[in-house]
Order: C-alpha cells, then sequence, then structure tokens
C-alpha cells in the first residue's frame, strides 16, 4: 500500500531485480537465449528486467527461480549484508578462576548463541557455575574431567558433550599439556565463568 501524507498518497516503490536476475544467470553461466528458452520470456524483455528497465511479476519471477533452480525469494533479496568476520587476534578474551582463558570466537556479534574457545593449563580446574540455557562443548586439543552432579566423563580430542548449563558443573584438565575447548550457548549473554576479568596482554597459546 502507499503511504498516507498530506500530499495524498506516495508512489509505491518498485523492487529492484535486474541484479540479483543478471548475477544468477552469469553465476550458472546461461545466455540470455537461453534463459528465454527456459522461461518462454523474450530475450529483449529479459534484457529489459535484469537493467531495472522492466518490472517483472510474480509469475514472471516464479519462471525466472524456475530457469536457476533457486527459490523465487532469492531473486528479490535487493541488497545482502556484508558477513561479519572475526580474526583471531581480535576476539575479545577474558581469564578466569586458575588462569583458565577465554576467547569470544563470534566477537559477541551472535544474536541467537554465543561460541567461546577456552584454553585451561594442565591441573586446572574450574569452581562449580551454572549459565543459561544448554552447553554444547567440543574438545579441540588436550584431555578434559567435566562433572556434573553424579556424573562424570572423560573428553578427548574430537569429542563433544551436551549437559543442561543451568545445573552446577565443573570441568578439570587432566592432561600433561593445554586443553582447549569450544563452547557454544543458546543466546546473547554469553559464557559465563567464575572470576572472569578481561586479558590483558595475555599471548594466545
Amino acid at each position: 500500500m502507499g503511504v498516507e501524507t498530506g500530499a495524498g498518497v506516495r508512489a509505491r516503490r518498485r523492487p529492484l531485480v535486474g541484479a540479483q536476475v543478471r548475477r544468477m544467470r552469469t553465476e550458472l553461466g546461461l545466455t540470455l537465449a537461453q534463459v528465454g528458452e527456459r522461461t518462454g520470456l523474450n530475450v529483449g524483455y529479459l534484457s529489459q528486467v535484469e537493467t531495472d528497465k522492466a518490472s517483472p511479476s510474480l509469475e514472471t519471477l516464479a519462471a525466472l527461480a524456475d530457469a536457476f533452480g533457486v527459490p523465487i525469494t532469492w531473486l528479490l533479496v535487493e541488497a545482502t549484508p556484508p558477513p561479519k568476520v572475526v580474526r583471531k587476534s581480535d576476539r575479545p578474551a577474558w581469564v578466569g578462576a586458575g588462569g583458565v582463558r577465554g576467547e569470544e570466537v563470534d566477537g559477541g556479534f551472535g544474536r541467537s548463541l554465543r561460541i567461546a574457545e577456552v584454553t585451561s593449563q594442565p591441573g586446572t580446574r574450574t569452581p562449580l557455575h551454572a549459565d543459561p540455557g544448554e552447553e554444547h562443548h567440543l574438545v579441540l586439543e588436550g584431555t578434559l574431567r567435566c562433572r556434573q552432579g553424579e556424573h562424570e566423563v572423560t573428553l578427548g580430542p574430537g569429542d563433544y558433550l551436551l549437559w543442561d548449563g543451568t545445573i552446577p558443573h565443573e570441568a578439570e584438565n587432566i592432561g600433561d599439556g593445554p586443553a582447549r575447548l569450544l563452547i557454544v550457548t543458546a543466546g546473547p549473554t554469553g559464557i559465563s565463568v567464575p572470576d572472569r576479568q578481561p586479558a590483558v596482554d595475555v599471548p594466545t597459546p
């Protein structure tokens, strides 16, 4: 619908799909003539669509999407936001109890989940603590003993663990070298670590 203003109804904005149509066609290595054969559309009209001189109907967009083998919604994305990249050297870092070092792999950008990499030295053991929601753990390096209630499990590289973070738990590095653990939690609150402090001039292991 148009927008009511004091001067009347503002003209409707015309969605521009030409760039998306042209990009998908060229990525598939198709010529305008080949797209015309697949859709039954005139080459001249297709050229106008790609230059936004013509506004295709939904039926036309559906035909183009079928020709490209993609959902029709892909043709309606006018601008793709740039991906967020967090370099390892730019990760926010902190140090917890016992010298456990954590880094926010996602840089704090995640809205529906948080990802952290935690590194501990041999003999390091976290105090009992709890977090909101479930926690996913993937051991990247070393050997860890994880405890929650009466349950205890030993994990090595490549092992995965899932538990309810709201129940108090702890982890201990029982190996001969550093242990690295990838932790994924739901929600924007991040990873809860006892005595968490910002890491200052702490070299990455």
